[in-house]
């Protein structure tokens, strides 16, 4: 239908027929008939043509389709729109067969118009989200594109955190949460976590091709087949995974729309503050997810509101185990009794070390395997790298005792290891301060940085310090032991110098009469 108002303000404008053919997208003769009406009712202006009413436009230019469509009976869309509600298999095929047979002398809708104008009636009151999705049949899932930074009060070093998203699209119901990882591990996990906060299992999950859901078996072939784990994962929820197709954003408009929602509201207001851990970020992760679950749209209604009427009792039930990612690996027990993995560290029995063990792996539970035997169960650690689960009985007898650690005593036992000119070095480092504590620090560069350079190197330098009678100290010690290029450059520590002053002889005794001593004469030639 042409736009006749449009029309009329440009003809009083003074524009021409092709002009306005051009920008509006209309006939000629409906240029005529409107440019008629403009003179008989004596309209010149653009005001005058804003003044003229919606009727009265319709009363000059009426239009024969909308007296045509009085023959026909309107369909009953709302009552539609109600079945497939309940239903989820009820279809407009349905709906048109229902509408034609029933009673009625008016003239029906071919299927066709039927359809279009359902998808009008759709569009006006504004219910896309409950026509394109039914209640609790997929779940689409992403990764946001941005990430939030997490910094260890310990050591400073910063570290990004990956944002998680899922939505229900039907009633936009949204769980956001993050994570440092964005392996199968972190991705499996963090689908349980939705799943669980949802309290509800959707028929199909819609993950976005990431290289964590999904694998090309063959380079560049665009076929996609998901990884086993996470074949496993939806098996044990009996859902079906259909990753969205590439390049095709249909697929996952929902989830676009979330990420873009979490993107403003949960890292636009979280980034600006200083996170130490991934727990206390994902708590204030929680309090903006529920804010946004909680927005009410601009019928007044919320999408917790929507998901909890309509779409909580249309998702399958949870299964009565969680699924549990198990991993097998074989770990070598370090020196200080504790297997490595994942940057994290489990003791075992100081017995066991140097030897290789078999560990289970679970989203929970560190178990380590001496052959078929248990040796130890931990609880698994995440977040911050390097921290230590460390059980008591593992610890041997000597190490146990750990009440003098970084002590005066702990520092001069450790120095005698490395000998006498270490432990003096030592000895005056910790008095040269007045308070003993701020010399542990420097104590403990010199044994164990210097020290891995070589006891019999660190003792000679520490020698040399002492002869040149120079102030100990970590620089001054890394210094000499620059000098020191081997063990055999090593200077020989000092001793007391040989006494070279020869001993005074005692005098002899005079001679005995009776001796008997040659003369002169018996030397002489001839004899």
């Amino acid at each position: 239908m042409a736009d006749y108002r449009a029309i009329m303000r440009q003809l009083v404008q003074g524009r021409s027929y092709s002009e306005i053919v051009a920008s509006l997208n209309c006939s000629r003769r409906g240029i005529s008939a409107v440019n008629k009406v403009l003179v008989s009712h004596g309209l010149t202006t653009v005001a005058q043509v804003e003044e003229v009413t919606d009727q009265q436009l319709r009363d000059w230019f009426p239009d024969g389709r909308s007296k045509v469509s009085e023959l026909y009976e309107p369909p009953a869309f709302d009552v539609v729109l109600k079945l497939m509600k309940q239903d989820r298999n009820f279809t407009l095929q349905q709906a048109w067969q229902a509408y034609v047979t029933g009673s009625g002398v008016d003239r029906k809708y071919g299927y066709s118009k039927f359809c279009s104008l359902f998808a009008q009636y759709v569009a006006s009151n504004d219910l896309a989200a409950t026509i394109h999705h039914e209640p609790g049949r997929t779940m689409q899932i992403d990764w946001a594109g941005q990430t939030l930074p997490v910094t260890d009060v310990l050591s400073g070093q910063v570290v990004k955190a990956y944002l998680f998203a899922v939505v229900l699209p039907y009633s936009g119901m949204v769980f956001a949460r993050a994570s440092l990882s964005m392996n199968i591990d972190a991705w499996i996990d963090l689908h349980v976590r939705a799943l669980e906060y949802f309290g509800g299992v959707p028929q199909i999950l819609i993950p976005d091709n990431a290289k964590t859901a999904t694998y090309r078996p063959q380079r560049k072939d665009p076929q996609r087949l998901l990884n086993d784990r996470y074949s496993q994962f939806a098996t044990h929820y009996g859902a079906a995974i259909v990753p969205a197709r590439v390049r095709a954003p249909r697929d996952k408009g929902s989830i676009d729309r979330a990420v873009r929602t979490a993107n403003h509201r949960i890292i636009g207001h979280l980034s600006h503050e200083v996170w130490s851990t991934i727990q206390e970020l994902n708590e204030a992760i929680e309090v903006q997810v529920e804010v946004i679950n909680d927005l009410k749209n601009p019928y007044g209604i919320t999408k917790r509101e929507i998901f909890t009427t309509e779409e909580a009792s249309h998702l399958g039930v949870l299964p009565a185990q969680r699924f549990t990612q198990v991993t097998w690996k074989q770990l070598k027990v370090g020196r200080n009794y504790h297997v490595s993995t994942d940057y994290q560290h489990y003791s075992v029995p100081y017995q066991l070390a140097g030897q290789v063990l078999k560990t289970r792996l679970t989203d929970t539970a560190v178990t380590v395997f001496a052959g078929e035997k248990v040796v130890c169960d931990h609880g698994r650690k995440y977040g911050r790298k390097g921290q230590y689960s460390t059980l008591d009985e593992h610890v041997p007898p000597a190490h146990q005792n750990l009440g003098n650690l970084w002590s005066r005593a702990w520092f001069l036992d450790r120095a005698q290891s490395f000998g006498p000119a270490t432990s003096e070095v030592i000895t005056r480092i910790l008095d040269r301060h007045r308070i003993e504590a701020q010399g542990y620090l420097g104590c403990q560069n010199i044994l164990d940085s210097l020290g891995k350079k070589g006891k019999a190197r660190l003792e000679a330098a520490c020698q040399q310090v002492l002869n040149i009678q120079a102030v100990p100290s970590y620089t001054t010690l890394k210094r000499v032991l620059a000098t020191i290029s081997s063990d055999q450059d090593a200077p020989l520590v000092p001793r007391a110098a040989t006494n070279t002053v020869k001993p005074v002889r005692p005098e002899l005794p005079p001679l005995a009469e009776h001796t008997f001593v040659r003369g002169s004469d018996y030397y002489q030639e001839g004899f």
